[in-house]
């Protein structure tokens, strides 16, 4: 399900061993009278077992013991692999060569995520035939310079096919990468509310525009399915002011969650609120009570 919330802000020993004492006898004469050397006896051998001893040995007896030391091998500690942007190779691109198929998903009846997206006053859901495969669009209809609307785009798929999170998340810049222009001004492969995730900001140049852009993936797993989810935020670059307590409010209350696990604690919970309905949302878009943005000057739109 999708929740679309109106609020801004929302700011990984030794052992005594048993030795053999080897005793020897020669036969003796006991006459003093001279006689014939006797053919030399043979020698007797006899071996005799001794114990370990059980207490307080002397010095005499004591076997030799030898201190042993054992230096252990220092445990290796596993360092957090560090994760590598990819170079080349759109997200899409690499679920393609995995061969794992992106499922569009639609808002209607979709329950396999708990998604939020803040919706500031003065935006609304609308459609949108520039977004293909959109989950929901959001635009802002009160501000703007007359010849871009800022808008945030929410896509849903659903991953059918096996590949790793941690690789395929590595390609999540790529795409914005290739814009025409592109310049970063921020980027992170860190996990969102525990899900592997990258998102990347920067401008770009569209139509004699310079756009402002936030973009960002969320790998989501559900039970047994995983979903890519993707966020764009695009506001023309002569509004980033204008717009920025709206647009920092999309980014930074967006959260994803999984309803089959427990909420992960970099995910913030949504603020509790009675719903109320909007012109503007579709039935299966949950409004609600906004917290009030601060009204923009006509002079700054």
């Amino acid at each position: 399900m999708i929740r679309i919330a109106r609020n801004w802000r929302v700011v990984v020993g030794g052992v005594a061993a048993g030795s053999a004492a080897v005793l020897g006898f020669a036969g003796a004469n006991a006459t003093a009278d001279p006689v014939l050397p006797l053919p030399p006896a043979p020698a007797v051998t006899e071996t005799a077992a001794v114990a370990p001893l059980a207490a307080g040995p002397t010095a005499a007896t004591a076997p030799l013991e030898v201190p042993t030391t054992v230096t252990a091998a220092p445990t290796a500690v596993a360092a957090p692999a560090t994760l590598v942007p990819a170079q080349s190779g759109t997200i899409a691109d690499f679920f393609k060569e995995k061969g794992v198929t992106m499922e569009p998903q639609k808002a209607t009846g979709f329950t396999a995520l708990n998604i939020v997206l803040p919706m500031p006053r003065g935006w609304s859901v609308v459609p949108d035939p520039n977004v293909p495969d959109a989950f929901t669009v959001l635009a802002d209809r009160l501000g703007g310079d007359g010849l871009y609307t800022s808008n945030a785009a929410l896509k849903v798929y659903k991953l059918v096919g096996d590949f790793n999170p941690k690789e395929a998340i590595t390609h999540g810049y790529v795409d914005a990468q290739q814009l025409f222009n592109w310049q970063s001004t921020d980027a992170s492969l860190a996990d969102f509310g525990g899900f592997p995730s990258s998102i990347i900001e920067g401008t770009y140049r569209e139509n004699d525009q310079t756009l402002n852009t936030s973009r960002r993936y969320v790998i989501a797993q559900s039970g047994a399915d995983r979903y890519l989810v993707s966020l764009d935020v695009t506001t023309a670059a002569n509004q980033v002011v204008a717009t920025a307590d709206a647009t920092d409010a999309i980014v930074n209350g967006f959260r994803v969650t999984s309803p089959t696990a427990a909420p992960a604690t970099a995910a913030a919970p949504a603020p509790a609120a009675a719903p109320v309905s909007d012109a503007g949302a579709t039935a299966t878009v949950t409004v609600t009570v906004p917290v009030p943005v601060p009204a923009v000057p006509a002079t700054q739109r």
